[in-house]
């Protein structure tokens, strides 16, 4: 084993993070984890894990519950085509496969994903490459613009052969998060600063992705009816949960139309999803229909965004909001 990898682990056995996940051997487990570090800071993630995991223990408790309970469940969390697939992959095999090409094939399992689980809970040697280990060899070996297959058939080369795989990779991944950070790394505190390629330019390696998210405007209708908000199934980007008609602003007449309402506007709300930026204007009308509390259901965080926007103005206007509402944050004028 070469002298940087002997630092790594060395440095991993005395700094690792203590987390709920981590010494966990039940693969099962280890994906719920694995997955909600897709796109949740760890911070934010471990509330996430431990509910979720409380409600569905087992693959066959999550593959007996509805997908709105898990979409309930999941709520806060973000990101729900990962609580979507992890229902569907438990639809689909009463326990995980042991290998890493099984596991890539299964809803929602990428190749780092799979890795994970391969390596972690079943001892598979395959490199895990996600975008902490990216960075951590891009810097290391100074590489600007590293390919993902390139990058891949690197890390896999790197493998110690007589140190568990599981471990390797969660060292590697630990030293990005902690250590080898994307602006302002603490590179004096590095175990591997000595054999470092890309130290003293670190912004260099790997060059950073110029992406500008495109903004799109939509609506959004809050309809109070006698009982509540009236809510829709949605679709797309936010399938399986509710909320809110939302549609683009040249269909706001036709949607009055269909309701018999004329709306009035309630605010603006931002929200950031992951390649697109959405500005939602929201309006509110008073309903004669039943309409329904929407806290007992599953909501994206947009939605939630919105409600917190509309009910409290809707309460100003002489309406009582919603039973529970405040429990959520909503507070009347």
């Amino acid at each position: 084993m070469k002298a940087w990898q002997e630092a790594l682990l060395a440095w991993y056995r005395q700094n690792a993070r203590l987390l709920p996940w981590r010494g966990e051997k039940d693969p099962y487990r280890i994906l719920v984890s694995e997955v909600l570090l897709q796109q949740t800071r760890v911070e934010q993630a471990i509330p996430y894990y431990r509910r979720f995991l409380e409600r569905f223990p087992t693959l066959k408790a999550l593959r007996e519950a509805s997908l709105e309970e898990v979409l309930k469940v999941w709520q806060g969390a973000g990101y729900y085509r990962r609580a979507v697939n992890l229902h569907r992959l438990a639809q689909r095999v009463e326990e995980l496969p042991p290998s890493f090409a099984e596991l890539k094939g299964l809803p929602g399992l990428g190749p780092y994903t799979a890795a994970a689980v391969a390596s972690i809970a079943f001892g598979e040697r395959v490199a895990a490459v996600d975008g902490n280990v990216r960075r951590v060899l891009s810097r290391l070996f100074a590489q600007e613009s590293p390919k993902e297959k390139e990058l891949f058939a690197l890390a896999q080369g790197l493998l110690p052969a007589d140190v568990d795989p599981g471990t390797w990779n969660q060292a590697l991944m630990e030293l990005g998060a902690v250590v080898c950070l994307p602006k302002n790394p603490r590179c004096p505190n590095c175990p591997l600063a000595a054999f470092c390629q890309g130290k003293g330019d670190w912004g260099r390696y790997p060059l950073p992705r110029r992406r500008k998210a495109p903004e799109e405007r939509l609506m959004a209708l809050v309809l109070l009816g006698r009982k509540g908000v009236h809510l829709e199934r949605l679709q797309g980007r936010f399938q399986g949960l509710y909320g809110v008609p939302l549609f683009p602003p040249e269909e706001l007449s036709r949607r009055e139309a269909a309701f018999g309402v004329r709306s009035f506007p309630l605010g603006e709300v931002r929200h950031a999803l992951t390649h697109r930026r959405l500005l939602v204007e929201v309006r509110g009308a008073l309903w004669p229909g039943e309409g329904e509390d929407p806290w007992k259901r599953p909501l994206p965080k947009l939605m939630e965004k919105v409600l917190r926007k509309a009910l409290p103005l809707l309460a100003h206007e002489g309406v009582v909001s919603l039973p529970d509402a405040e429990a959520h944050g909503v507070k009347p004028l």
